[in-house]
């Protein structure tokens, strides 16, 4: 341990007298591990954008969604209990039924159109909405007399804005007429969005609406489970219903494998490329303080200085300046990742932003590290090479 201190100590002073001499290349190592460390963290910061807007869509990985049709439609109070076997059977936690309905509402305006989602409370948790005022669905909404609604922020300015805890209410039409109560408000999917709400599906059934065309029973499982849950789900539903198609299919933004991994990889590659360029320069430098070394290197040698302890102290030379030009890329990283203005643009659909990604930190010191001890290495091997007598006279 104490050689090993005493060689870096020595290091860093050799750094210090040779500083103006490598001061170039650490620039170039500090640049290269800046852009390797800042692909991986604004990747991973994409991802999770990406994962945030994708899971509102199609729900977390992994999502499954069953659909069973054919010729005739089946009865729907036997299919509903058959999804509420596969929840029972397989201990399913979250899921939905999930269907849509055109619906009239009166606001201070007049007479406006909403489009209605019929869900169950587990839609919240499987889509990742984020209920900006108020609050999602308890399990229990459905018991009100009066209807729970989480409507959207184009629904909740057409209503008028009115205060969820004192006047909540806003009045449905249709074949009868039913007072309903805002809940919670969830974002615009997209700016100039039409008035949009979430219904329970029971409230729904009871106030006289019910969805069109063909509606979806979805569920949120493990992403191991997923592919057994597919072949046992489709095979009991498929006894239940003969004659009748069964399909159930991930519905996730995963189902076809993480579509940012062949873009980071090639960037990264990039990254790396740029990196390796740094290493040879650092290699370059190395060679030349070498050869100004030469004397110093043969008149230590004759004191007793062994090739042990020469080759060490060469290459932690390189190894103490690419750790040093390493921390401070991975800082310059950390600064362009976190940066507000970047988080905003690369995952705009993010209201909480993701902490700096400790493998991209570790990676990038790592790969510093590693370069420092590959340009080091071959020119402590020439020093280590030299003869005392022929380094004297040098």
């Amino acid at each position: 341990m104490t050689g090993v201190v005493s060689a870096l100590v020595e290091a860093w002073q050799e750094l210090r007298i040779n500083k103006t001499r490598i001061l170039l290349a650490l620039v170039g190592v500090a640049l290269s591990v800046a852009a390797l460390t800042s692909v991986v963290g604004l990747g991973n910061l994409a991802r999770e954008g990406f994962k945030a807007s994708s899971e509102q869509n199609g729900g977390r990985a992994a999502t499954l969604g069953i659909a069973v049709f054919g010729p005739t439609q089946p009865d729907q109070q036997k299919l509903d209990a058959a999804y509420q076997s596969v929840v029972d059977r397989y201990g399913i936690a979250y899921y939905t039924h999930s269907g849509q309905a055109q619906h009239s509402f009166q606001s201070p305006l007049g007479v406006q159109q909403v489009n209605l989602q019929l869900v169950d409370p587990g839609y919240g948790v499987i889509h990742r909405l984020d209920v900006g005022q108020g609050g999602w669905f308890a399990d229990d909404d459905e018991n009100r007399l009066a209807p729970a609604l989480v409507v959207s922020e184009a629904f909740y300015n057409a209503a008028g804005r009115p205060n969820l805890i004192t006047d909540p209410k806003v009045t449905l039409l249709g074949s009868q007429k039913t007072t309903a109560v805002v809940i919670g408000v969830v974002p615009d999917q997209h700016p100039q969005a039409p008035p949009s709400a979430f219904m329970l599906t029971g409230a729904a059934e009871r106030a006289g609406i019910s969805a069109g065309g063909f509606g979806q029973f979805k569920f949120w499982v493990g992403e191991s489970q997923a592919e057994p849950l597919k072949a046992a789900i489709t095979s009991d539903l498929q006894r239940q219903f003969p004659g009748l198609q069964v399909q159930v299919d991930r519905m996730d933004y995963a189902s076809y494998g993480d579509p940012f991994e062949t873009v980071q990889l090639a960037v990264g590659g990039i990254a790396a490329l740029v990196l390796l360029l740094g290493a040879v320069g650092m290699l370059n430098i190395s060679m030349v303080t070498v050869r100004y070394r030469v004397r110093e290197i043969g008149i230590r040698r004759s004191f007793g200085a062994t090739s042990h302890r020469i080759f060490l102290g060469v290459m932690m030379e390189s190894v103490v300046a690419t750790a040093v030009a390493g921390i401070v890329g991975v800082m310059l990283s950390v600064a362009v990742v976190k940066n507000p203005w970047i988080q905003s643009n690369i995952a705009p659909g993010l209201k909480e932003y993701p902490a700096f990604p400790l493998e991209a930190a570790l990676l990038g010191l790592g790969s510093a590290v590693l370069v420092g001890a590959l340009a080091g290495a071959i020119p402590a091997l020439v020093a280590v090479r030299i003869k005392v007598i022929d380094a004297i006279r040098f």
